[in-house]
C-alpha cells in the first residue's frame, strides 16, 4: 500500500497580529495534530496560505518545524508519518526548484498543483507533471479546477500515471463521477496509485468508492474525529463512519462556507487554537459566515 493513505492535514499558517507567521504556533499545531493520531501531513499547500509566504525566509523555517517535531514523533512512537510538501507553481521551473527543495528536505511526496491563471492546454498540463517527475520524488498531481481554472481530465491524467514518481492524485475536482473514473480506469490498474479526496465532505463516498482517504482542512481543527472517520471508512466499517461523517457534515460545510483558510482560522479561533489572521488579499470571514461557522461547531460539538 501507498504511504499516502489516511487523514492527511493540509496545514494552516498561524498568523501574529501584525501580520507574521507564529512560527511556535505553527509547532503547537504540528504537534495537536501528531498528538490527534493523524495519519499525514502537508505543509506549504493552498491552506497554508503559501503564495504569500517568503520562500527564502519563512517557508524553510516551516520546513523544519514539521520534519523536526515529526521525526521525534517517530522515533518517540515508532510510528512512520509521511510529509507531503507543496511544490506547486504556475511556473514549471519553479515547481520543478520546489519539488527539488522537498527532495532534499526528506519529504516522503510533493505535492504539486495544475498551473493556475496560465490554463495551459491538455498537453502543456503533462509537460509540467512531466518536468516534475524528473526530479526523482514521488509527485501527488493536485487537481483542483476551481482555483487553477483547468479540469485534469482522466485521460490526461491516465498519461500522468504512467510518468515515472507519480504517486497519486488529490482529487478537488467536486465530482464524485470523475473520482470514479480515476478509481476505475488507472487505480484499478496501478493499486499503488493513491486516490485522495480534496474535499472533507466527499471523503467518506470516495472512500466507499475505493478511494484512499483525505487531505483534510478540517482536521487542522479536529485531527482525531476526520482520522477516525476515515480509518472506520478504511476498515469497512461504513456504520461508524457514517455517524462521524454525518455527525461533522455541518462543519464540513461551515469551513468552506467564505472562503479557505479564512473559515477553518476563524473556527480555530473561536477554539483558541493557533490560527491568528491572514495577509492579504485574505480578509476575516464576514459577520454572516462567523454566525454560520459558530453554529456548525455547536451543533457538531467541536
Amino acid at each position: 500500500m501507498s504511504l499516502i493513505h489516511g487523514a492527511f492535514t493540509a496545514l494552516i499558517t498561524p498568523m501574529h497580529a501584525d501580520g507574521s507567521v507564529d512560527f511556535e504556533g505553527f509547532r503547537s499545531l504540528v504537534r495537536m495534530q501528531l498528538e490527534g493520531g493523524i495519519n499525514g501531513l502537508v505543509p506549504l499547500g493552498t491552506s497554508g496560505e503559501t503564495p504569500t509566504l517568503d520562500e527564502d525566509k519563512e517557508e524553510p523555517e516551516l520546513i523544519d518545524i514539521v520534519f523536526s517535531e515529526v521525526r521525534a514523533f517517530e522515533k518517540k512512537h515508532g510510528k512512520k508519518i509521511p510529509v507531503v510538501l507543496g511544490a506547486g507553481s504556475n511556473n514549471t521551473r519553479d515547481a520543478v526548484e520546489y519539488c527539488e527543495r522537498a527532495k532534499k528536505a526528506g519529504a516522503d511526496a510533493a505535492l504539486v498543483v495544475t498551473p493556475y491563471y496560465n490554463k495551459p492546454s491538455d498537453e502543456g498540463i503533462f509537460r509540467h507533471f512531466e518536468a516534475v517527475s524528473k526530479v526523482g520524488i514521488p509527485i501527488l498531481v493536485y487537481n483542483i479546477q476551481g482555483r487553477t481554472g483547468r479540469n485534469i481530465s482522466t485521460a490526461v491524467l491516465e498519461r500522468i500515471a504512467q510518468l515515472p514518481n507519480i504517486a497519486g492524485v488529490k482529487e478537488a475536482s467536486g465530482s464524485i463521477d470523475q473520482m470514479m473514473d480515476v478509481i476505475l480506469r488507472i487505480k484499478s490498474k496501478r493499486p499503488d496509485f493513491a486516490v485522495m479526496s480534496g474535499d472533507d465532505s466527499l471523503t467518506l463516498p470516495l472512500i466507499a468508492a475505493g478511494g484512499d482517504g483525505v487531505i483534510s482542512v478540517v482536521s487542522n481543527l479536529t485531527p482525531s474525529l476526520v482520522t477516525q472517520m476515515v480509518t472506520d471508512a478504511l476498515a469497512g466499517d461504513f456504520e461508524k463512519a457514517r455517524a462521524l461523517h454525518y455527525r461533522l457534515l455541518p462543519f464540513f460545510k461551515a469551513a468552506f462556507v467564505d472562503g479557505n483558510p479564512s473559515s477553518i482560522k476563524y473556527a480555530m479561533n473561536c477554539k483558541g487554537l493557533p490560527a491568528g489572521g491572514l495577509r492579504l488579499p485574505l480578509v476575516e470571514v464576514t459577520d454572516s459566515a462567523k454566525k454560520i461557522i459558530e453554529a456548525a461547531l455547536a451543533e457538531c460539538n467541536l
